[in-house]
């Protein structure tokens, strides 16, 4: 009888195995060390953090983190990359055309205030990027972040065409949404001491759900049954157990 052409010897079953072991690990390791990093970066930004910070958090030695990153600016470009990843994808979710403005604005600011609530390190770390310059990510914010901005600017200009949104520059309307959403992570020191808390909770991050659609919901009239224009306060919103940080809208 021939010889299996395709069936694998025992040496090539060990290395597929190794390899598999190897593939798990570092499924499992990089979004560990990115976590910590994501934490160690926003306390103390890229020139005050240590490699050996990170892997004491971890738990793991400093030349495991190198062996997957290389160098300590490596790591923080691959941490601030990460951020930016998950903090544009709500306006996938969101910010979408046919969806009606109101609802999707409300939408929005829920999902940025909920990152806020639930991320407050991430948004730290990306607002010190800024803050510093942005050596590291200004290619992103020239490219990759114009563009989404501007496709979402078409967004808001295709609802003022429609008559749904008031004539409002579209890429200023958006910053400043951003600036507001993630003053709950950046300023939430500021907030704690204004409002008397130790922490933020809930209802104060409810709370600026409905204060930043107050501020906002003028923007989008909807027509009432009798041809004019109606803009219904935010809604009361119910608790959800998808997102303890924030109150999802019925």
């Amino acid at each position: 009888m021939s010889p299996d052409r395709n069936a694998r010897t025992p040496r090539q079953n060990k290395d597929n195995k190794d390899s598999e072991r190897v593939g798990v690990r570092r499924r499992n390791i990089v979004p560990q060390i990115l976590d910590a990093a994501e934490q160690i970066f926003a306390a103390r930004g890229l020139t005050g953090t240590r490699v050996e910070d990170i892997a004491r958090i971890c738990d793991i030695p400093k030349a495991n983190i190198l062996y997957y990153f290389g160098t300590k600016e490596d790591l923080y470009r691959a941490t601030l990359f990460r951020v930016l990843e998950l903090w544009l994808a709500d306006a996938d979710d969101w910010l979408l055309a046919d969806k009606a403005p109101l609802d999707a604005i409300e939408g929005y600011v829920r999902a940025k205030i909920g990152f806020s609530a639930s991320r407050p390190d991430a948004s730290s770390l990306f607002s010190q990027e800024l803050l510093s310059g942005a050596q590291v990510i200004r290619p992103f914010l020239e490219n990759e972040l114009r563009t989404h901005v501007d496709r979402r600017a078409e967004i808001f200009l295709g609802w003022q065409r429609a008559g749904l949104m008031v004539e409002i520059d579209p890429r200023h309307f958006l910053v400043l949404l951003w600036s507001m959403t993630q003053a709950y992570a950046d300023m939430r020191v500021q907030f704690q001491a204004v409002l008397g808390k130790a922490h933020l909770a809930r209802p104060q991050y409810e709370t600026g759900v409905r204060t930043v659609m107050t501020m906002v919901s003028p923007l989008f009239p909807r027509p009432s049954a009798n041809g004019t224009d109606e803009t219904p306060p935010p809604r009361k919103a119910r608790r959800t157990a998808k997102d303890p940080a924030t109150v999802a809208a019925p």
